[in-house]
């Protein structure tokens, strides 16, 4: 890299948050201390091991300082701030373990890993949700992550904003998925049953107050006895994310085949 080049990759990261140059191996941990006890890693460890207990809430500078033995002051030294913790955070939980090796021809699969593999990380760290995203992929393992997905699209001679656009749609689906089970997974823990969630227990109320003048399309489904599953008989959640993603990826293969079948004809 050129002087010139450099300079502008430091204007550029200067305008970022610390965080991002902090993901990207740009910051020097501090050498000085005792016996180098912090570093940034374990720091980042501490605010995930707390915000998985007690959620994102749970988590300042203090809170990690002292479950570490240390001051806050000591933190800021590692880590600039709360929101610089917070992307590392993110950063962190995204180092997903992908395939080295995937064959473009079974991109339906490719897709499935990647949508599956991200609602895991909502599922084991449901505080993922109350972070709202702020931009496009910026860090090493999100960006991994974007990589590997487009490797698995390489079968197709489609353009990148295609490309972009179905990892786009997949990404916002997976996060769907993941939220639906943050939401269902804190209701629970209030006390509410899953019948309760899904309107099952409400059932017999709802055929009496939904007439059919009033909901002519939903009367129907509710007589019918069955409000919390399709003809398919879905038993659990994660049955009906799957079902979803099928149709999504029913929807894409129409669009690429009648797209090789545009060009084909000129």
């Amino acid at each position: 890299m050129s002087k010139k080049d450099n300079e502008q990759l430091n204007t550029a990261l200067s305008k970022m948050p610390q965080g991002v140059a902090i993901a990207w191996g740009l910051v020097k941990e501090p050498q000085r201390g005792p016996k180098r006890e912090l570093s940034i890693q374990k720091i980042v460890d501490s605010a995930i091991a707390i915000a998985d207990e007690d959620g994102l809430s749970a988590v300042s500078m203090s809170r990690v300082a002292a479950s570490l033995g240390h001051t806050a002051m000591s933190l800021y030294r590692y880590i600039p701030s709360k929101d610089d913790l917070l992307l590392l955070m993110q950063e962190a939980v995204y180092e997903l373990k992908l395939p080295e090796h995937i064959d473009s021809a079974d991109w339906r699969d490719n897709m499935k890993y990647f949508v599956w593999s991200t609602i895991s990380v909502f599922r084991n760290h449901p505080w993922i949700t109350d972070i709202p995203i702020s931009g496009v992929p910026i860090t090493p393992n999100t960006l991994r992550i974007v990589d590997w997905t487009l490797q698995g699209l390489s079968g197709f001679e489609i353009g990148p904003n295609f490309k972009t656009g179905i990892i786009l749609l997949l990404s916002n689906y997976a996060r769907a998925c993941g939220q639906l089970l943050v939401d269902m997974s804190r209701t629970f823990q209030t006390g509410k049953s899953f019948g309760e969630f899904t309107g099952e227990d409400y059932g017999r109320i709802l055929k009496e107050l939904a007439s059919e003048e009033q909901f002519p399309n939903l009367h129907p489904l509710l007589m019918s006895g069955d409000n919390s599953s399709d003809d398919n008989g879905m038993e659990d959640l994660d049955q009906e994310f799957d079902f979803g993603l099928e149709l999504i990826l029913d929807g894409i293969e129409l669009r690429l085949r009648r797209m090789a079948e545009s060009a084909k004809l000129g």
